[in-house]
């Protein structure tokens, strides 16, 4: 059941007309997906991932992308691959539940609509993961969504 409040789909980051990368969240990660260039081997491809700072690229160029991230990630836990052409770089979040409106600091930031679309869609997760027997993914909520880091005492950590 939890399947179904995952992510539907994935938000475009998109800068000057062209899409730099693609992402999505859950209660606990932010997931970016980056369309490789051809020909170039995949050797070739860095990522670093800091607590506060993304850096992506090709080793002996400048960065592709070389951002601060909107809030801090657990680094021991965050990490990337390669497949099929894509990297996927997975940044766990360090506050479970967070909702982050774009993975980079300040920019490409979704319209309020979408952020509480996805706040939604995290207290969802949040009430799937705590209530394993009871299936969520009908649910709504009317009105303002809480935030799922606190509300009725916050995320449990058992």
């Amino acid at each position: 059941m939890a399947e179904k409040l995952a992510p539907e789909k994935r938000h475009d980051f998109v800068h000057n007309g062209q899409k730099v990368f693609e992402w999505d969240q859950t209660l606990e990660e932010v997931n970016l997906y980056i369309t490789l260039p051809p020909n170039v081997h995949p050797k070739a491809f860095h990522c670093r991932i800091q607590s506060k700072h993304l850096e992506v690229g090709i080793k002996g160029n400048p960065p592709y992308l070389n951002h601060d991230l909107s809030a801090p990630v657990k680094t021991d836990c965050s990490f990337w691959t390669l497949e099929d052409d894509i990297m996927h770089i997975t940044l766990q979040k360090r506050e479970k539940g967070q909702t982050w409106a774009s993975p980079i600091l300040g920019q490409g930031q979704l319209d309020p609509y979408a952020t509480d679309l996805e706040q939604k869609r995290l207290m969802l997760q949040r009430f799937q993961e705590e209530n394993p027997g009871f299936d969520f993914s009908q649910a709504e909520f009317t009105g303002n969504c809480p935030d799922p880091r606190s509300f009725m005492g916050g995320i449990r950590s058992d």
